[in-house]
């Protein structure tokens, strides 16, 4: 493979492995690459793997932010299908967690070429509630609350959110993982990502993917709501989902074992 330099300043790119199948790997909001090195090493000898910062999270070039590019999710999407186009890589499978997952989505749905295979953690294509039909989670003033909380107080927001996100039950070194990835995290970028993810609406491509798709969820999660998981697997043709035992929007960090299972279970 070769690449231009700027796409490894860009995204922080890390490739890793030596098997001929290739998995992009997505991260969620306020996140990083980091959040997979408890999967990867499950992976690294069977398959190539493509580990990114999305612009603007982890250590990716914050010159690269133009906030009116990632206004909407498809910018996020658009720059992985560059880089994807630049390594010259094909059938792909992309592990997305979260928002990652759903801009996993878009890239296959737009680039059905270049992706063989989606396999989604916790991801939503809309997470406030339209009721009776469709619960997301989220009533527009819960949105509003976390949002002024942000403003307020970024400290005590990551600290409350972290533990909302991944309880403290299971496993407390784990939500203090989660609480400094927020920190750690750059407050304007991070309220901009956050009031775009949680105001998006995408449940209309859902019957557009084509590609192979792989819905793995939490028993339970407080972010994204069992209802969501189970209304993606009857819009999305074909697709299949995964219901682990793990709590929490982050499995990958709090249960790696039962993760890594649930995907070796679904990769084609």
């Amino acid at each position: 493979m070769t690449i231009n330099v700027d796409f490894y300043k860009r995204h922080n790119l890390n490739i890793i492995g030596s098997g001929k199948k290739i998995i992009l790997f997505i991260h969620g909001f306020a996140s990083s690459q980091q959040t997979w090195q408890w999967i990867t090493p499950a992976f690294e000898r069977t398959h190539t793997l493509i580990l990114v910062d999305l612009v603007g999270s982890g250590n990716s070039d914050l010159q690269a932010y133009k906030e009116e590019r990632y206004s909407s999710l498809m910018g996020h999407a658009d720059d992985l299908i560059a880089l994807c186009d630049a390594l010259e890589l094909q059938e792909i499978t992309i592990f997305g967690h979260s928002v990652g997952g759903t801009i996993g989505l878009l890239l296959a749905k737009k680039r059905p070429d270049l992706v063989q295979q989606v396999i989604m953690i916790g991801a939503s294509p809309r997470y406030l509630n339209d009721l009776p039909s469709y619960h997301g989670g989220f009533e527009r003033e819960d949105v509003a609350q976390i949002l002024e909380m942000m403003e307020l107080n970024y400290v005590g927001w990551a600290s409350h959110l972290s533990s909302v996100a991944l309880p403290a039950s299971e496993g407390e070194s784990q939500t203090k993982y989660v609480e400094a990835s927020f920190l750690s995290s750059n407050p304007k970028v991070t309220y901009q990502f956050l009031e775009m993810t949680l105001l998006v609406d995408y449940r209309d491509i859902l019957k557009e993917v084509t590609t192979d798709t792989v819905i793995i969820q939490c028993s339970d999660d407080s972010f994204v709501p069992i209802e969501v998981a189970e209304y993606m697997v009857n819009e999305i043709k074909g697709s299949t989902l995964h219901i682990l035992s793990s709590k929490g929007h982050y499995p990958h960090v709090s249960n790696p074992e039962e993760t890594v299972k649930a995907i070796k279970l679904s990769l084609k």
